[in-house]
C-alpha cells in the first residue's frame, strides 16, 4: 500500500486547533507581555489562573509546565510560580502563512503533562527494507531499515505497543542507542545533521486484537484496539519514520479539529 502525504487543510494548526493546554499557556504568555512582567514577578494562584482562563487545575498546571519547560516561568515548593529569570520575555513568533506542526514523541508528552515515560524492547535489528517499506520511505528496497518493537509506559502504565521503522542512513546512531531509556526523538534530534519531526500522515482504525497483543496487555479478545499508523516527515520533508502504535481502546481517545477551508 502507498502511504500519500496530503497537504494539510489551511487553518488546520491555527490557536484554536491546538490542545487546551497549549492555548491556556499560549493565552497566559500573552497576559505577561501585555503586563511587562518582569523577572521574579510572582504570577497568581492557580486556582485564580485556572478560573480566569476557564480551564481546569489539571489543564492549567499542564499549560505552566509547558511554560516551565520553555524557560519562561518557573515554580517555587512553597511559593507558586514566577517568571524565569530572564534578562526579558521571548518575543513572539512571526506568523507564517505555512502550517509548521510539532511533532511530538511519547516521551515529550510525558514531559509535558508530568508524567513518567519508560520502554521495555522487544526487538531492535537492521534489515533490508521490503519494497513497500521503500516506498513509503523513499530509501532503495534491500536499504538498511532500523525496526524497533516496543512496549511504552506512563507512569508504570502499559498504553502502547510500538512498531518503528526508519532509514538507518538518516541516523547510524538508531543501531547502537538503547532505547529502554533513550528517546527516539531525541536520538533524532541529536543526529548529524538533525533530524527533526516536523509533519506526520496520521491515521486510525478498530480492530480485535492479536494472539500476542493479548498476552502483551493482558486482555481478551473481546476489548478492541484501536491502531495508528503514521508516516513522519523531518524538517527538509523527507520521511524519516514510518510507525504502527496498538493502543487498548479504553486508554486512547484521538481528537482532531476539522477546518472548512477559505
Amino acid at each position: 500500500m502507498t502511504v500519500a502525504r496530503t497537504r494539510m487543510p489551511r487553518g488546520l494548526f491555527a490557536d484554536d486547533a491546538l490542545p487546551l493546554y497549549e492555548r491556556t499557556a499560549k493565552q497566559l504568555l500573552d497576559d505577561l507581555r501585555a503586563s511587562a512582567a518582569r523577572t521574579g514577578d510572582r504570577l497568581p494562584s492557580e486556582r485564580a489562573l485556572a478560573t480566569r482562563y476557564a480551564v481546569s487545575r489539571v489543564t492549567l498546571r499542564a499549560a505552566l509546565a509547558d511554560l516551565e519547560s520553555r524557560g519562561i516561568v518557573r515554580p517555587s515548593s512553597t511559593r507558586g510560580w514566577f517568571v524565569a529569570e530572564l534578562d526579558q520575555l521571548p518575543e513572539p513568533a512571526v506568523e507564517s502563512t505555512a502550517a509548521t506542526p510539532q511533532v511530538q514523541g511519547l516521551a515529550d508528552f510525558a514531559r509535558v503533562n508530568g508524567l513518567t515515560p519508560s520502554s521495555r524492547v522487544l526487538s531492535a535489528t537492521v534489515r533490508p527494507a521490503t519494497v513497500s517499506e521503500a516506498e513509503a520511505l523513499r530509501i532503495a528496497p534491500g536499504a538498511d531499515l532500523f525496526e524497533l518493537h516496543r512496549l511504552r509506559f506512563l507512569d508504570g502504565l502499559l498504553v502502547v505497543l510500538e512498531h518503528n521503522r526508519l532509514p538507518l542512513a538518516a541516523c547510524p546512531a538508531l543501531a547502537e542507542t538503547d532505547f529502554n531509556t533513550a528517546s527516539l526523538y531525541a536520538t533524532l534530534r541529536a543526529a548529524d545533521p538533525p533530524q527533526t519531526p516536523r509533519v506526520a500522515d496520521y491515521s486510525c482504525e478498530a480492530r480485535h486484537p492479536t494472539p500476542r497483543e493479548m498476552e502483551l496487555f493482558e486482555i481478551g479478545d473481546t476489548m478492541p484496539m484501536l491502531v495508528a499508523t503514521t508516516l513522519t516527515f523531518n524538517q527538509a520533508g523527507r520521511p524519516i519514520e514510518l510507525t504502527v502504535q496498538v493502543y487498548r481502546g479504553d486508554r486512547y481517545r484521538f481528537r482532531a479539529s476539522i477546518t472548512n477551508p477559505a
